[in-house]
């Protein structure tokens, strides 16, 4: 690259950027036994697995089912508020 030519030559590999993975995720990872989800971000240990090879709408299918499980978590839940933001901020309302 020179400033003349900033855009790769043919043939060359461009570095391509992606946007962020949206994720729940607190950092308060803590699995309820009964309910089987965690307890900081609502998912199940399955839908955490595999959140990265999720498409967009399927995570957005599960962020939305996410705030009736941190609510049934009652006392349980690590972060109630601030996870219910976090849900909000994440499927952009």
């Amino acid at each position: 690259y020179t400033p003349s030519h900033p855009h790769p030559k043919p043939g060359k590999a461009s570095l391509t950027y992606s946007k962020p993975i949206k994720s729940p995720c607190l950092r308060v990872c803590a699995v309820d036994g009964r309910a089987n989800i965690c307890r900081g971000c609502g998912r199940s240990l399955k839908e955490i697995a595999g959140w990265g090879a999720m498409s967009d709408a399927e995570r957005d299918a599960v962020l939305s089912g996410l705030p009736a499980r941190i609510e049934s978590l009652g006392d349980k839940a690590s972060a109630k508020e601030e996870a219910l933001g976090k849900i909000r901020e994440a499927l952009g309302d």
